[in-house]
């Protein structure tokens, strides 16, 4: 009984974190127009399910960091009262955070979740060390390195197209349409004739789309650019799943009665509905309010972020995938000067409200399990 009252809020959790969660690997996708909503969550899903399921064998230390161990002591650590106060404060930040279209990071809600329960079980026996050496840094220095490598990435990139010869070209609609043309007839009597006319279409900007000419080993550099946009962006999906999924299984760590193998199943199902249902909020943050971004752009971006988050998993440090996704768009706006700076300061804003949300919540359903 006390494993369910476990594992229900621990889906709780997996659902939040998808929502909020699984479209930020392939928000540029949306974003310039590579791939339309359906199919960006399609891709976003069926990756993050094959990283969650990865993690079985490969994230080991995440899933021991984030069970509480040596943040609070162990007789804590194993009690249902502290890992469901845990759940319930983390979710329950993550799915508000998700209603308002703020993409946030499950690892800093877990994190204060953590922090908030363990001080109304212990006071000051919280490790208050351990937790700055072993997730604030880390959650600080994310973002930054995202922002350095997205920057960096991009400029290098950009040279080596240029150095290929590789041009940029924006489409114009150009055809040829039907016009009735009145001709004159004996008798004053009028005759309607269809006569071909070339026709030129011109939209708005943010209709147009930037693309690249010319090609490479036979094949158009678009489409190049197109594979390696989408490769990109399930590198991302996947190395989220990877990095996030253990973090939610980690609240089972504890009950040995629990196949912590059918865990991560549940856990990655219920993440993958949860970004099936809810996502469309976080996807227009991502794709469209951060910054305008083109293929190259966007690729640039996701590979910065593929590459800091699976270095993360491999050496077991819980950066937020959030953080450095968002960090990477927002480098590539200020390369490219189309940054939007408001909303980047909106949303840093509700990273620093997350860990003390999640604090206040898991203390407060501490406090009221405890006295069940």
């Amino acid at each position: 009984m006390i494993a369910l009252a476990l594992f229900l809020p621990a889906c709780f959790l997996a659902y939040a974190n998808g929502a909020n969660d699984n479209f930020k690997g392939v928000a540029s996708l949306y974003g310039c127009k590579a791939a339309s909503y359906r199919t960006a969550i399609a891709w976003a899903t069926a990756t993050t399910f094959a990283g969650s399921i990865t993690a079985i064998f490969i994230a080991q230390a995440l899933l021991k960091k984030f069970s509480g161990k040596g943040l609070v002591p162990d007789a804590i650590v194993g009690s249902a009262p502290f890992l469901l106060a845990v759940a319930i404060g983390a979710a329950l930040t993550v799915i508000f955070a998700t209603r308002l279209g703020f993409p946030i990071s499950t690892t800093h809600s877990l994190t204060g979740a953590l922090l908030g329960g363990g001080l109304i079980a212990v006071g000051g026996a919280v490790n208050v060390s351990a937790l700055g050496k072993a997730f604030i840094l880390p959650l600080l220095l994310g973002p930054v390195l995202a922002i350095l490598l997205g920057s960096l990435l991009y400029f290098f990139l950009r040279g080596a197209r240029l150095a290929f010869g590789i041009k940029k070209e924006w489409c114009i609609c150009v055809g040829c349409e039907e016009r009735v043309v009145a001709q004159p007839q004996p008798g004053s009597i009028l005759a309607l004739r269809f006569v071909p006319a070339p026709s030129l279409t011109v939209d708005e900007m943010e209709n147009c789309q930037e693309r690249y000419a010319g090609s490479m080993l036979g094949l158009g550099s678009q489409q190049i650019m197109d594979g390696a946009h989408f490769l990109s962006a399930g590198v991302v999906s996947f190395a989220r799943g990877l990095n996030d999924t253990p973090k939610i299984v980690a609240l089972l760590l504890l009950f040995p009665a629990l196949d912590l193998r059918w865990g991560f199943f549940a856990v990655a199902v219920t993440m993958a509905v949860g970004g099936l249902l809810h996502s469309r909020r976080i996807a227009e943050t991502m794709s469209h309010k951060i910054t305008t971004m083109n293929h190259g752009q966007g690729f640039s971006a996701n590979l910065a972020t593929g590459i800091l988050v699976i270095l993360a998993s491999l050496f077991g440090l819980p950066v937020s995938t959030t953080h450095v996704s968002v960090g990477s768009l927002f480098g590539i706006g200020l390369a490219t000067g189309q940054a939007n700076p408001g909303v980047m300061r909106n949303i840093a804003l509700s990273w620093i409200i997350t860990l003390p949300c999640a604090a206040l919540l898991s203390a407060l359903a501490y406090a009221l399990l405890r006295q069940l």
